[in-house]
């Protein structure tokens, strides 16, 4: 399918999403929220794609939602842009493949909430990261939801009273974002961690994905009991036992995904 506002492409096994309105400072209009889920959709079923990387065209990673879409809307319209913002969100958490976000620049708003639902995240010193929603007069309620799940709350509460940009090392402090390297290396160093990343078993990938954000907010009694049942069937599959049996004859496993 062609897309108008991202662009995407496979290599080696890694899929690379690119948001593709950098005259809008990849601002995430409706057009392009509805371009993601599909392709979101159709990567889910792709068993070729062992990691996705999201990265943003220009200078600017996202500047959050199209503000120029919500100047005269009524509730009706308001639902329906954050409705399709949030099950945008929820794909990238529901998809079995693990989700880089390479952060070349600014991240504001709902692009910083794009940041925090991605698994990992890499990022230039030249990337900021702000909420600042509050200043405008519209909280940033939806980007608070996958933020204080990614930092402490104080540090939360901080980014989305103030609004006021966090450099790329205070984010990697934060636990926002996972590491942060030259701007000139930091294709290569994503690209670097999706390649090892993909080499684990994309079943155990996706189980793993999926429970730990299954088990994260649970009371820890709860988590355990989820967690060794999921980890019985994980050691029941035919990569576990493969896994297994290949780091014992110290041998390269050959992954089924089964």
């Amino acid at each position: 399918m062609n897309y108008q506002d991202i662009q995407f492409k496979v290599e080696e096994g890694i899929g690379f999403i690119t948001l593709n309105r950098p005259e809008k400072r990849n601002a995430l209009s409706l057009n392009l929220m509805l371009e993601m889920i599909n392709l979101l959709k159709s990567i889910k079923k792709n068993a070729e794609i062992k990691v996705l990387i999201i990265r943003g065209e220009g200078p600017v990673f996202s500047s959050g939602h199209d503000l120029s879409e919500m100047l005269e809307g009524d509730v009706v319209s308001y639902r329906f842009i954050f409705d399709t913002c949030t099950q945008m969100m929820q794909a990238i958490r529901d998809l079995p493949q693990p989700v880089i976000a390479q952060v070349q620049g600014m991240a504001t708003a709902a692009g910083c909430q794009l940041v925090a639902t991605c698994d990992l995240a890499v990022a230039s010193p030249e990337a900021r990261f702000a909420t600042p929603g509050v200043r405008i007069g519209l909280f940033c309620h939806t980007p608070q939801v996958p933020l204080s799940r990614a930092v402490g709350r104080k540090r939360a509460m901080e980014m989305l009273l103030t609004g006021r940009p966090v450099t790329a090392e205070e984010a990697l402090s934060y636990g926002l974002i996972n590491k942060v390297v030259p701007a000139d290396r930091l294709a290569e160093e994503t690209l670097s961690l999706a390649k090892h990343i993909a080499q684990a078993s994309p079943l155990t990938l996706a189980l793993g994905k999926k429970s730990f954000y299954s088990q994260i907010e649970a009371e820890e009694a709860r988590a355990y009991d989820y967690a060794q049942e999921i980890m019985s069937l994980n050691a029941m599959t035919g990569d576990a036992r493969e896994g297994i049996s290949a780091f014992l004859k110290k041998r390269t496993p050959q992954w089924k995904g089964k």
